[in-house]
């Protein structure tokens, strides 16, 4: 998904309680701190190009059952499509839901009868959703009277309220258009923590009924929702921070060769290790920054102003507003060799062809120099080739640094092109943000003694 989507609701939808399934009148079992503060890790799938965002494996309800969610930490709710009933999900989960209502095959054939046992199986196959639709239960909604609910509704409009006091509604919008609607629900997580003990916690999320994806809708497809970890008090750590489970510290390690790791908690990654930046309140929004950042290319000034900075996992690349763009832009055709020609390819904006098809970065990163962004406190990330430039399928090299006015942003965002083989740490607890450079294509622990 595009950078920083959180907006608040255009308007007001009133909704009639759902027909949820009916389900057994238990509360979800409480969590059961552990005894010392412990991380939770969890392997990544994805990648920049061609999936467009890396995701992560929850385990919920009970019994706990996988979902897929888009790691994202510019937006605070995490939602799961659910079948509560789905009005306007993905096409395939749609199809899903449709033969789910049949029941059975013997229905499904007696409905179709033209269509042979192979070619329904085959329709199943190739529908290729991750898992079946969340399906809630009425004891696991949320009332509108709880603080989830309240915090909520005052991040979407502070004038919005419930139609129905039993559940609490939501609406969200996304800067790309995307959209998700829905009421929240609350079930258990199951956590499995590097002590080697486990925890379940009934954390509250959003139970999505009707979504519309954006102009990234293909990366839709893929997951089951999307994996809120941004710094309201309703994202997964701030609610697993209040339940003493883990420390308000979130980090992940994205992998160049696609995958990685995420991690909850701070006993992950040596402190010492990292190039820290005070995170200051950005005035786009309650996004992760480290401030203003002055620009260089090639250790050489580029002459813009001091930008406004926000870190977001969920933005497959990253984006500059109109000057700093436009000064990146020229700096870069300006050092180019000869041998590069700007040519169009369908996946970027700007893109050059080389004498030779490209198969990976490494091919072509010796004609590009490093940018560089120098934050508070002589805090420097350096952003090399490998971590604005991408290989299309056509063999061209393609800029993975765009224009943010086009999106209409007034700040900019380091997404997940520039955040690549690095560990980037988001410390709610203190306060700060860091970066440790290495390889993020290996185990979690040996990815941990590579770093210097």
């Amino acid at each position: 998904m595009p950078p920083a989507r959180w907006a608040a609701a255009t308007c007001l939808v009133l909704l009639l309680l759902l027909p949820f399934a009916p389900g057994p009148a238990r509360a979800a079992t409480p969590a059961k701190p552990p005894s010392s503060s412990s991380s939770a890790v969890f392997q990544l799938q994805g990648d920049v190009y061609p999936t467009g965002h890396y995701y992560a494996t929850m385990n919920i309800g009970d019994p706990a059952k996988p979902y897929f969610l888009d790691v994202d930490t510019g937006s605070d709710l995490t939602w799961l499509q659910c079948d509560a009933p789905c009005q306007s999900c993905n096409k395939v989960h749609s199809l899903i839901l449709l033969l789910d209502s049949v029941r059975n095959a013997g229905l499904y054939f007696s409905l179709f009868p033209k269509v042979s046992c192979l070619m329904f199986f085959l329709m199943v196959w190739c529908l290729q959703v991750p898992h079946q639709l969340y399906k809630p239960t009425k004891n696991k909604l949320v009332p509108c009277a709880a603080s989830a609910c309240t915090t909520l509704h005052g991040a979407e409009s502070p004038t919005k309220k419930c139609a129905v006091p039993q559940q609490c509604d939501y609406q969200i919008k996304y800067t790309d258009s995307a959209t998700s609607l829905g009421v929240l629900v609350a079930d258990n997580f199951t956590l499995s923590l590097r002590n080697s003990s486990s925890v379940r916690a009934s954390l509250a999320f959003g139970c999505g009924y009707d979504q519309q994806v954006g102009k990234n809708g293909a990366a839709q497809v893929a997951t089951d929702g999307l994996l809120g970890l941004g710094k309201g008090s309703v994202s997964l750590l701030s609610q697993l921070k209040q339940q003493g489970i883990a420390k308000n510290v979130i980090g992940h390690c994205l992998s160049t060769n696609g995958g990685g790791f995420l991690f909850f908690g701070d006993d992950v990654v040596p402190t010492s290790r990292a190039t820290w930046a005070p995170m200051v309140r950005s005035t786009s929004g309650n996004y992760y920054s480290p401030g203003s950042g002055t620009l260089y290319f090639d250790r050489r000034s580029l002459g813009v102003k001091p930008m406004e900075v926000v870190f977001d996992s969920g933005s497959t690349y990253t984006y500059f507003t109109a000057q700093p763009y436009q000064a990146t832009v020229s700096a870069l055709k300006a050092s180019l060799s000869k041998s590069l020609k700007q040519v169009s390819d369908p996946s970027l904006p700007l893109c050059w062809k080389g004498q030779n098809v490209f198969k990976s970065v490494s091919d072509v990163e010796k004609d590009f120099k490093s940018l560089f962004l120098s934050f508070a406190k002589n805090s420097v990330m350096e952003i090399p080739p490998k971590n604005y430039l991408i290989v299309t399928k056509n063999g061209n090299v393609c800029l993975g640094v765009l224009d943010g006015s086009v999106a209409k942003l007034n700040f900019n965002v380091i997404g997940d092109i520039t955040m690549q083989d690095q560990i980037i740490i988001y410390d709610n607890e203190r306060g700060q943000l860091g970066w440790i450079r290495g390889s993020c294509n290996r185990s979690t622990k040996s990815t941990m003694s590579s770093f210097p």
